[in-house]
């Protein structure tokens, strides 16, 4: 394996995707549409991590984990609507989801995953 860490889009506190050894980490991602609905940020969500994949040259095809923050049990079901109409059939990554004060008023949904690269 290549000890050659690679990172995308980073600034002085982060980076997006950091690739290490065959796998893509992604930061955990918010929407910018706080407020909205968890349809529609859970929706700008993935897609923004399906930019991000691609960023680090896979696909949600090479999901192997993913944790999802919500603000309040109550988006569970809404959330998991658009989740499951994400994930492709036969790639279900392991997934943890549990409740959590997000750090900016209106944001409801944080979810950060990792990819084999």
């Amino acid at each position: 394996m290549s000890s050659e860490i690679k990172r995308l889009q980073s600034n002085a506190r982060m980076s997006q995707v950091v690739i290490a050894n065959g796998i893509a980490y992604l930061s955990g991602q918010v929407p910018d549409t706080a407020g909205a609905s968890i349809a529609v940020q859970a929706t700008e969500i993935l897609t923004r991590i399906d930019t991000l994949l691609a960023s680090a040259g896979v696909d949600k095809t090479r999901v192997l984990t993913a944790n999802v923050w919500l603000s309040d049990p109550k988006h569970f079901d809404e959330f998991n609507a658009v989740w499951e109409a994400w994930v492709p059939s036969g790639h279900a990554p392991a997934r943890a989801c549990v409740q959590a004060l997000l750090m900016r008023p209106g944001l409801d949904v944080e979810v950060a995953v990792t990819a084999l690269a």
